[in-house]
């Protein structure tokens, strides 16, 4: 894949992370689900998901864009 592609995808991704890490559009609302809050649920989702994006970013782009060199 090329290089400028990679790192563009990186960074939109990292991004996306950021902006959607708060649920601004949930805070009015007043839904439970399993006796706890729609955006609190939204939040445990949500660190699931960066979970597995720093995993696949430690197991892809450590290396390159860390300047970290294995050996």
């Amino acid at each position: 894949m090329n290089e400028r592609l990679r790192t563009v995808g990186w960074a939109v991704t990292f991004g996306l992370l950021v902006v959607f890490s708060v649920p601004w559009f949930l805070w009015a609302d007043s839904r439970v689900a399993a006796g706890i809050p729609l955006w609190l649920w939204w939040h445990i989702g949500w660190m699931v998901v960066a979970t597995a994006v720093f995993w696949q970013f430690t197991r892809r782009g450590w290396d390159h864009y860390l300047g970290v060199h294995s050996g």
